[in-house]
């Protein structure tokens, strides 16, 4: 979209000042709907804006408030006859049962990227029928270490100039993040696993 540059952003935002954080929320829950809408301009301007740590909840708020309202909108859509009936082709039954072995991982390193096909990720969870609580954390976590990252990095561009080096931080963040959402994971997948393994013989 050519019409959302920076400047534009930021005139919008500053024009609806006396809302509050609702346009902030607003522009990053229409994400959800909208996919053309550039969110690593939206959030950083929400940072500029908001100052880091409040532009920060505000975009989180509004992403994943964007992808849960897409991922529910569409788990209640799919148990209609006509959706049931195409889930229960062979070939579809077997993806789904690929997508729900590995949605976590794929939902949380997907959320990790500002672009990239958020609402087709969100539509196949929800066919899949990913649990609910499951799609909640991995899109919060992975939602909120990216907003975290491009919150950091658009609060104050210029200090990356002064000092590249600060970019390393950032990356630190993420492998971290990173590690610890594979904990999460290990988690989830346990009980799966451990009742996979009872099933076979002796």
């Amino acid at each position: 979209m050519s019409y959302m540059t920076e400047e534009r952003l930021l005139e919008l935002l500053d024009r609806y000042r006396s809302f509050g954080p609702l346009p902030g929320i607003l522009l990053t829950f229409l994400k959800s709907f909208v996919p053309p809408l550039p969110t690593l301009l939206i959030v950083g301007v929400n940072a500029a804006v908001y100052g880091l740590w409040a532009g920060f909840l505000y975009s989180w708020i509004g992403l994943v408030a964007g992808c849960m309202t897409t991922f529910l909108a569409v788990r209640a859509a799919a148990g209609h006859r006509i959706a049931r009936r195409w889930a229960e082709k062979p070939k579809v039954q077997a993806s789904m049962s690929w997508i729900r072995r590995n949605a976590f991982s794929y939902v949380f390193i997907l959320s990790l990227f500002p672009v990239g096909p958020f609402v087709l990720v969100n539509m196949a969870a929800a066919v899949s029928r990913m649990g609910i609580a499951r799609f909640f954390t991995a899109v919060a976590v992975g939602k909120g270490i990216m907003v975290l990252a491009v919150s950091y990095v658009g609060h104050d561009v210029g200090r990356f100039y002064r000092d590249p080096l600060q970019l390393l931080y950032v990356l630190l963040f993420v492998i971290l993040s990173w590690y610890v959402c594979k904990r999460i994971e290990a988690k989830y997948m346990k009980a799966p696993e451990e009742n996979k393994t009872g099933t076979l013989p002796a």
